[in-house]
């Protein structure tokens, strides 16, 4: 089992897995213990890693290295969402020396999010590998692409390609920033793994991820949900304060002359608890750490240093948040309530219908959504009249929808008003719509006017999916990658709901 995160410095054994590997007795043997892997790490690889974790909920990147080394950890499958310049690459190199070293034959393949990116792990393997004591253990000369051992061990770089990765059968494939990686690549290189013995130890196929974590319901989040779902993949996660190095005393927390330091808040103190002999410090230079808080924005720090949550700089509607907007329970009294609907026609597409409450305070409750495919319209309109809610004063929908069909010469809006539904259909620009969503959303005076009920779970993530397109930061125009469909049905509602008015002006000569 895998350990807890932030767990004991202490010794612990790892089973007789050992073997007879080429290069054991030559380095001391293949380690056992936590203990003696630290020590050999710090030894022959002149690297000291951190056992401790400093913030609460986060793990220690020696706890990660451990995981990859001894193959009785479980899942072997694993994510490492970590900070900005806080050695992911470069402790998923030395995990790779210690498996070429004391695994023989084994096979690794590094996929990265550009080749770039690979190369950079493969410049920290080489410099690993070229430290005396350990050169002599290379087979020929290493490559661009390309490490050979004497004991048959070997690890190679994989362009980010279907091509590439689906023809490969390897023991460990190590992913670095997964956030930049093709959804269709990623999925392809979950089959590429299968298990060895190798030097007397059984090697499970796995796959290590490594990644910051700055796009909303990126890739990223959605391995590391995955992680904590399921018992599919070990999640190890630390931040900036957690590889901090030691924090001296020519620099106070606090002093009167130039006030709190700027990292108090991330750090707390702690940094000043460091093993001042830095057994257990960090890597990022205190100073460094200042100037990089320094350059970015708030969301830029939180996302890639402090690894908090994804940055949502490019989100239509950041104005929205869970912890604001999204509500367990609707209030039981609802005398005085107008029922309204929203709703984004679809066919291959989703059509979406939302069921809301407006209270007499003028609050919009969303209690409720319908998120369906390929059936029609007939369906959609019993489903509404259906539903277990009180029936519908009106329901906002697309103006598009007020197009005639070609084969019936009825147009949706024209059918729904047949089953007796009433339907409203203003016309506003996209741009227009959504900043009446977002008056809604944060008003510049009092609290949120509207909320969602936690079982619209689409509508929710489409409210914090929905973006601007990235590599067109000038456009205005959302993309259309299927987010939009449900924040469109809402949009529909609350255009028609808050109408506001026209001011016409006349000219007396």
């Amino acid at each position: 089992m895998g350990s807890e995160p932030g767990g004991e410095d202490g010794a612990r054994a790892h089973g007789d897995e050992r073997g007879a590997g080429l290069f054991h007795e030559e380095l001391g043997g293949a380690p056992g213990t936590d203990d003696e892997l630290h020590s050999w790490i710090e030894e022959h690889l002149g690297v000291v890693i951190a056992r401790r974790a400093l913030v609460e909920g986060h793990t220690a990147p020696f706890e990660y290295i451990r995981h990859s080394f001894f193959e009785t950890e479980t899942p072997r499958d694993c994510v490492v969402w970590a900070n900005r310049g806080g050695g992911k690459t470069f402790l998923a190199a030395i995990a790779s020396v210690l498996d070429l070293v004391f695994k023989d034959g084994i096979e690794i393949r590094v996929l990265g999010g550009s080749l770039e990116q690979a190369g950079r792990m493969h410049a920290h393997l080489r410099e690993l590998l070229s430290r005396p004591g350990l050169a002599h253990t290379i087979d020929g000369r290493i490559t661009e692409r390309r490490v050979r051992l004497r004991n048959g061990s070997c690890l190679e770089l994989l362009a980010q390609s279907q091509r590439s990765v689906r023809g490969t059968r390897v023991q460990k494939l190590r992913c670095d920033e997964v956030e930049l990686f093709d959804p269709e690549v990623w999925e392809a290189a979950q089959l590429v793994t299968c298990s060895k013995v190798c030097a007397g130890i059984r090697v499970r196929g796995a796959v290590e991820c490594l990644s910051t974590m700055h796009v909303a319901y990126g890739l990223m989040h959605r391995i590391v949900g995955e992680a904590r779902a399921g018992n599919v993949r070990r999640l190890f996660r630390w931040g900036l304060v957690d590889v901090l190095g030691v924090c001296g005393s020519e620099r106070a927390c606090e002093s009167q002359e130039h006030g709190p330091c700027d990292l108090l808040e991330e750090c707390a103190g702690r940094a000043k608890a460091r093993d001042e002999a830095g057994a257990a410090a960090g890597h990022v230079d205190v100073d460094d750490a200042l100037t990089q808080k320094s350059r970015v924005s708030e969301s830029t720090w939180q996302s890639e240093m402090l690894c908090l949550r994804p940055t949502r700089s490019d989100c239509v509607l950041p104005e929205f948040g869970r912890e604001t907007h999204v509500v367990r329970e609707a209030p039981e009294e609802r005398g005085g309530w107008v029922w309204v609907g929203g709703m984004d026609f679809g066919i291959r597409s989703p059509t979406v219908v939302l069921w809301g409450g407006v209270d007499p305070a003028g609050v919009l409750w969303i209690v409720d959504e319908r998120v369906v495919c390929g059936v029609t319209l007939g369906e959609h309109i019993n489903a509404i009249k259906a539903a277990p809610w009180p029936a519908l004063a009106w329901i906002g929908v697309d103006p598009a929808g007020g197009q005639r069909s070609g084969q019936t010469g009825v147009s949706d809006i024209q059918a729904m008003r047949r089953e007796g539904l009433v339907v409203k259909h203003r016309r506003m620009g996209v741009s227009e719509g959504l900043e009446l969503v977002r008056v809604r959303l944060r008003p510049a005076q009092g609290s949120a006017r509207v909320l969602v009920h936690s079982r619209c779970e689409k509508l929710i993530e489409s409210l914090e999916t929905y973006r601007y397109p990235r590599d067109r930061p000038e456009s205005l125009e959302p993309v259309k990658d299927g987010s939009d469909h449900a924040v469109d049905a809402l949009r529909y509602l609350i255009q028609n709901l808050d109408r506001g008015y026209e001011a016409r002006f006349s000219r007396y000569v």
